[in-house]
């Protein structure tokens, strides 16, 4: 049975759908013109150190709680503002109010002097450099490491083969370690079909091109649901202007540099050197039992680029007697920039980091 409105009701939501198809109309020629270019990054920050194109970063916040500093270690295939989409969705901006000292090491733009950046170029230059910066910077004596995807890979590396490092704590978010776990990914590396030089371009790098069609290739539908969830809210100015910022991090990769993409296959995803232990990296073996601190892994149950086989391992490969594991509801990205970011999987990683730091403010 139909039910009938009254007047003024009907009215209000006749007046509600017509400002909706406006704002529909309004918001779709602007996407589709692609006039509105997103701003991301936008929370403030100082560079601290930098070397060639690397550069660590300090967020600044008058309301520092934690110490050591956190310094995020970003991948190297895509751009760091993931970490710092929008005012509204910005996990950087959560650890800021969760009372953590947030620095983030982002590896710029690779081009063909970064051609021959190695694991090592990383793991043993890059990074304790880096690590010395934020202590300095902060006036402590050692940090907190966080890796985001390849980022943590690189951590991992650097705090086996360096246990003098000053890391108090290392954390991970969305690792891949048995490179099993990832054959929708590395299938055809893997299986030797596919040669790594081919994919190396005239700057001795991986193109971007290259890198966002592989993701692509992992969810070929995803682009046209991704259209409809838009078509759906297009309404809503503030919906559209989080999808968008989204959307332009989903297109904007950055080359791979080569010589680090042929270890990485040679090494990581045939040999599958991490979890047989096999690793060699400049001429001496790399033992992920060298890592001795705290250790939290965190692997999102809903990730189809490092599904939870790929990342789980690591818990179990590492030395450290406090050895932790969360498992978040959570997409590869979702882990840090999403709607549910904020209420479900930043709380979880800033509440460990918290319990493994030194209270010195509030």
């Amino acid at each position: 049975m139909a039910v009938s409105l009254a007047p003024d009701d009907l009215l209000r939501r006749v007046e509600g759908d017509v400002r909706r198809a406006i704002r529909r109309g309004r918001n779709g020629l602007r996407y589709a013109a692609g006039t509105d270019r997103p701003k991301v990054g936008l929370t403030p920050k100082d560079v601290v150190w930098k070397r060639d194109k690397a550069e660590l970063w300090r967020y600044r916040s008058e309301a520092v709680q934690y110490a050591p500093p956190v310094v995020v270690v970003h991948s190297l295939v895509s751009r760091s503002y993931v970490l710092d989409l929008h005012p509204r969705n910005s996990a950087v901006r959560f650890w800021l109010e969760a009372g953590l000292d947030v620095m983030l090491l982002d590896w710029g733009v690779a081009d063909a002097v970064e051609a021959e950046n190695t694991l090592e170029t990383y793991a043993d230059h890059y990074l304790p450099e880096a690590v010395d910066a934020a202590r300095e910077a902060a006036g402590t004596d050692d940090v907190t490491l966080l890796g985001y995807c390849f980022g943590g890979v690189l951590s991992v590396l650097s705090v086996a083969r360096n246990p003098e490092l000053p890391v108090r704590n290392l954390a991970v978010m969305a690792t891949p370690v048995d490179y099993a776990g990832m054959r929708s990914l590395t299938g055809l590396i893997r299986e030797g079909r596919l040669d790594p030089d081919e994919l190396v371009d005239e700057t001795g790098n991986v193109p971007p091109e290259a890198i966002a069609n592989a993701f692509r290739l992992l969810r070929p539908t995803g682009d046209l649901a991704s259209y409809a969830t838009l078509w759906q809210h297009l309404w809503n100015d503030e919906y559209v202007e989080g999808y968008q910022a989204m959307a332009q991090w989903t297109r904007d990769h950055v080359p791979f540099p080569g010589a680090t993409f042929r270890q990485t296959v040679g090494q990581l995803v045939r040999e599958n050197a991490l979890v047989e232990g096999t690793l060699r990296l400049g001429g001496t073996p790399v033992d992920l039992g060298a890592i001795k601190v705290p250790f939290l892994n965190v692997m999102a149950e809903h990730d189809h680029i490092v599904p939870i086989a790929a990342a789980q391992p690591l818990t179990g490969l590492v030395g450290s007697e406090d050895a932790s594991e969360l498992r978040l509801k959570a997409g590869h990205v979702g882990l840090v920039a999403s709607r549910t970011a904020a209420k479900v999987t930043l709380p979880q990683i800033a509440e460990w980091i918290a319990g493994h730091s030194d209270r010195v403010g509030g």
